[in-house]
């Protein structure tokens, strides 16, 4: 199939596809930058990619590191100078026009050979949408000059690539749909445009489920898909495609979604490949409640929402009773196995309470497929039980049962059972591990513990955490249930915050072995000066755990098939 030639330029209809932001790729290359043709991202420092006239060597990879080389590729780092060319300033037209043009020519269609050319295309084709549009404002034309039309031949390689290479229902597909509706929009091509409106009717779908999950297994790229829907609803209509009614009503969905899955903090909850980042407070949804920690917008009216796709989102309130910030949160993942963002991270729990991580996420290591993203999305960075030899697979919440001052959960997979009881008054969790196997095996319930916290021996097979000099603390209780204890492990691992940024932090692990293993948690948060301790006492084949925090005291009920109640 050969490459469409740009037939010659017509004039232009203004405010037709508004041109896609840069990601924030492009704050930390200013416009001086550009001229020295140097390229920074993340927290690499700027690097001197071409030889200062705009010819860039588009193979430079210094740091070996995948996303640098995509970010390189997608062009969005012009995204300053694009933004200064287009109020008039020649010179930075000149650059931003030298190095987009410098691609094109070094990196011949189809480019399906170049891993990061190939990733990136729905990227550049955006900012050569926006250079485009740069070009006719900076130079008040209507058309494109003579020396500009090469823009719109690789505008349409690049829309004949996403014809031939769409990703499907996810946000790379999104992405890529808008994109090549842009293309369509921007060029007057109506076969582009209903190419991509269909791919979006179609990829909304699975997107984004009637629940308002994504399919993504992530918290973070939930809140991107969020807005990135919300740019398909505006850039369909302003180019005069009316958006399909599931798109509107399956975001709505998601905005809910997204509110629960908020924590205590503002932050959503860190789960699948997702940096530690705060809820968008977006205005007229139950995002800005959220978001703005009660300040604004409606209280939403679940305290829990139990999800299909794999996820429990819970909380004490929502700032009526007590402050915002001390509520105490949760979440616990559930559902198929791992894909796109997901880690293998069923049956963890994340929690939070008076105003700090209680239990927390490894993390998100990045996309280096080294050994530290490994780990990361292995069960080892995540607060469940291990069991030696058998991987992650599928899980079933198969009972909840939700209460004004307690929430229950039971979780199954193929070897592995998890209890999981919420209390409210005192705030705390009861959490009891099950593991039956045909061959002896060891297992171990890990719990992940904030960076600079620091364990310590809290009576027998128990330990508390505390950062220094802080006024609250953690205890993990290991309680004998069905068999002894064993001393509690207390190693060292990792909590990434962002992809570039890892700190230690203390695990605590309840180890057992054997054919069959019994593992009963209690996670107590509480101010620094309280008395935590526990007793257990037989009634009719049921076990009473009876706990204390301070001065407020709370029973459970264990009964013989690993339900938990509150007494």
């Amino acid at each position: 199939m050969t490459v469409e030639q740009a037939a010659p330029a017509a004039p232009v209809e203004r405010n037709t596809y508004t041109c896609a932001s840069y990601s924030g790729i492009e704050r930390p290359n200013p416009v001086q930058n550009l001229y020295r043709d140097t390229f920074a991202w993340g927290t690499t420092p700027p690097y001197k990619v071409g030889d200062g006239h705009g010819d860039v060597d588009w193979r430079l990879n210094p740091a070996g590191n995948p996303s640098w080389y995509m970010w390189l590729h997608s062009l969005r780092w012009l995204g300053q100078g694009i933004r200064a060319a287009g109020t008039g300033d020649k010179r930075a037209l000149q650059r931003v026009d030298a190095i987009a043009h410098d691609w094109v020519r070094d990196n011949p269609y189809p480019w399906r050979d170049d891993a990061g050319a190939t990733e990136s295309t729905m990227h550049r084709t955006n900012v050569l949408i926006c250079l485009r549009q740069a070009v006719l404002s900076g130079l008040r034309a209507t058309q494109l000059p003579a020396a500009y039309r090469w823009i719109d031949t690789a505008l349409l390689q690049h829309a004949q690539y996403l014809q031939q290479h769409w990703s499907g229902d996810w946000n790379h597909g999104t992405e890529e749909s808008l994109a090549l509706f842009g293309v369509g929009c921007t060029l007057g091509r109506a076969q582009l445009k209903r190419t991509a409106a269909d791919r979006l009717d179609a990829g909304i779908k699975t997107a984004i489920d009637a629940q308002g999950s994504t399919n993504e297994q992530s918290t973070a790229y939930a809140q991107y898909n969020y807005s990135l829907w919300g740019r398909a609803i505006d850039v369909l209509g302003q180019c005069g495609v009316d958006p399909s009614p599931t798109i509107t009503a399956r975001r709505a969905q998601m905005a809910r979604w997204l509110a629960l899955a908020t924590n205590s903090l503002g932050y959503l909850h860190q789960l699948g490949d997702s940096e530690v980042v705060k809820t968008a407070p977006v205005a007229g949804t139950p995002l800005e409640y959220a978001g703005t920690l009660g300040k604004r917008g409606t209280r939403p009216a679940e305290r829990v929402g139990i999800f299909d796709a794999g996820y429990v989102f819970g909380r004490t309130g929502w700032g009526s009773e007590r402050a915002f910030g001390a509520e105490s949160t949760y979440s616990i993942r559930f559902g198929p196995v791992r894909r796109l963002h997901g880690h293998d991270d069923h049956m963890s729990i994340t929690y939070t309470s008076l105003g700090r991580d209680v239990l927390v996420d490894g993390g998100h290591a990045g996309y280096q497929g080294d050994d530290w993203q490994r780990w990361a999305r292995g069960q080892s960075a995540h607060n469940v039980m291990t069991v030696s030899g058998v991987g992650a697979s599928a899980t079933r919440l198969t009972r909840s049962v939700v209460q004004d001052a307690s929430e229950f959960y039971e979780l199954r997979d193929a070897g592995r059972t998890r209890d999981v009881l919420v209390l409210k008054d005192p705030d705390l969790m009861v959490v009891l591990d099950r593991g039956t196997s045909a061959v002896r095996r060891a297992y171990e319930t890990q719990w992940h513990l904030p960076a600079g916290q620091r364990v310590t021996p809290y009576g027998k097979g128990s330990v508390v955490a505390q950062r220094p000099g802080d006024t609250v603390k953690t205890v993990l209780l290991q309680v004998p249930y069905g068999e002894p204890t064993s001393p509690a492990r207390v190693g060292s691992s990792w909590q990434y915050r962002t992809i570039d940024k890892r700190s230690p932090a203390p695990v605590v692990g309840f180890a057992r072995s054997g054919r069959t293993a019994s593992i009963l948690s209690v996670i107590v948060p509480a101010h620094a000066d309280a008395a935590v301790s526990y007793t257990t006492t037989q009634r009719a084949g049921q076990t009473l755990l009876n706990l204390r925090v301070g001065s407020a005291r709370a029973t459970v009920v264990i009964t013989p098939d690993g339900t938990l109640k509150r007494a």
